[in-house]
């Protein structure tokens, strides 16, 4: 997609309708006067906190209670892997039934299989056990980020917005990933090793049922017409499995990072610098962000992920030979700062790939593949940990790029987006509908 100015909302809050004044570039401003979006925008944003406070929390706990990271890594990945796998059923089905069906007993479970792993953790019960409650934890994560990213695709149907759209929810999540590791380290090491835990379960079940009740703001899904359509699964998209392994790369630099700031902090004696340092890589990320949404690109987003993911590789690739705090938050601030544009140009291939009643699903599968690698990432950054130096952990962000890297080189062709018409705007045998608060 190449560069374009894009047009904000209107009073009413639709955009890309003619007559609408274009501003000189895109504008977080007309976004965000979008009608009705802080009503799913501020509880879409506390239950977001599970990506960002999960992995690290079940870290902190099982590592408190295990002594071993490489044993908190894995208990860590089964959540990882578990959310990883179930994430694109829950996005089919939400993009088949509604938000709201798939939301409100997705919050329920979570919360209580969260408790659950938090007393089995507690009580020093069997691994197997902590295993067993790892999966639907993970399991039941609820999908907030692909839900809000379909409720601005409904929102601004036809509007260059949605580019200021997919940087904007980047940004939100690189600010929960700024947040969610300070709170989750601040509750873990000062209050209670179960506290990161239980705080992001509670959080979850809040915002998720409070999020859930803006029905005036969810997509509603009706079958196109008298036919009955088959659906298309956005896996079958070979774009959207290019993406799969871009984000799959992105992954292992979020999981190889939690565990192996974590073991570096504990290794001088501050552990309590962990969520400092994870949250100036955040902070990289989220601020990278801000920049990306506001700038009017003229190179079309294949050309960006492919030169942005390979500033990221790059970075990722000093972080083994950082050796001090000062230096480490540094390479940590450039790495974070290469992540956004890639997830921010990743999230919007996606409007051009994918139908409109597949793309809570297609989101869910990269929100997904980000949740796989960071648990395969976490798992084996643990054994680094455990087994070879300070700092051997490192090398995974590093590996992950690379591959991935290579694999969207190779593959950058199946990127290329399909033909807009009126039909395929609506989606696969479904027409999309939003009423207003």
């Amino acid at each position: 997609m190449a560069s374009t100015v894009a047009s904000g909302p209107g009073p009413s809050g639709f955009s890309g309708s003619p007559g609408n004044s274009v501003p000189s570039r895109p504008g977080y401003g007309q976004l965000l006067r979008t009608r009705g979006a802080w009503t799913f925008l501020i509880p879409g944003f506390a239950a977001r906190q599970p990506f960002a406070m999960l992995t690290l929390s079940v870290v902190l706990l099982v590592r408190h209670t295990t002594g071993s990271y490489g044993v908190a890594g894995a208990v860590a990945a089964v959540t990882g892997v578990s959310m990883a796998v179930f994430a694109p059923l829950a996005g089919r089905l939400t993009d088949r039934h509604g938000q709201r069906a798939i939301l409100i007993p997705g919050v329920l479970v979570h919360a209580a299989s969260g408790l659950s792993l938090t007393v089995l953790a507690l009580a020093h019960a069997p691994l197997w056990t902590l295993f067993a409650a790892a999966v639907p934890t993970g399991a039941s994560v609820p999908q907030i980020g692909p839900m809000v990213r379909a409720r601005w695709g409904v929102k601004l149907q036809g509007s260059p917005l949605m580019t200021t759209a997919a940087a904007f929810e980047s940004v939100t999540d690189e600010l929960t990933f700024v947040l969610g590791p300070l709170l989750a380290t601040a509750l873990c090491t000062t209050v209670d090793p179960a506290a990161g835990l239980l705080t992001e379960a509670a959080l979850t079940l809040v915002g998720g049922l409070l999020f859930a009740a803006r029905k005036g703001t969810q997509p509603s899904v009706v079958l196109g017409g008298h036919a009955r359509v088959e659906h298309v699964s956005a896996l079958s998209i070979p774009g959207v499995r290019v993406l799969i392994a871009a984000f799959l790369g992105i992954g292992s630099v979020f999981g190889g990072m939690q565990v192996s700031l974590a073991a570096f902090t504990e290794s001088i004696g501050e552990p309590g610098l962990n969520g400092v340092l994870y949250g100036t890589f955040a902070a990289g990320n989220m601020l990278s962000g801000l920049v990306c949404g506001a700038v009017a690109w003229k190179a079309a987003p294949r050309r960006r992920l492919v030169v942005g993911y390979a500033a990221l590789a790059l970075t990722a690739s000093g972080l083994w030979a950082a050796h001090s705090v000062a230096v480490l938050a540094g390479v940590g601030l450039l790495v974070g700062m290469c992540v956004a544009p890639a997830l921010i140009t990743g999230y919007t291939l996606v409007d051009g790939l994918v139908p409109a009643g597949a793309r809570t699903e297609a989101f869910t599968w990269l929100t997904g593949a980000v949740a796989l690698g960071q648990a395969a990432a976490v798992t084996v950054a643990g054994q680094l940990e455990d087994r070879l130096w300070d700092g051997a952990g490192f090398l995974v962000p590093m590996g992950g790029t690379l591959l991935a890297l290579v694999t969207l080189v190779a593959l950058r062709s199946w990127l290329a987006t399909r033909p807009v018409s009126r039909t395929v705007a609506r989606g696969v045998g479904h027409r999309v509908s939003m009423t207003v608060d």
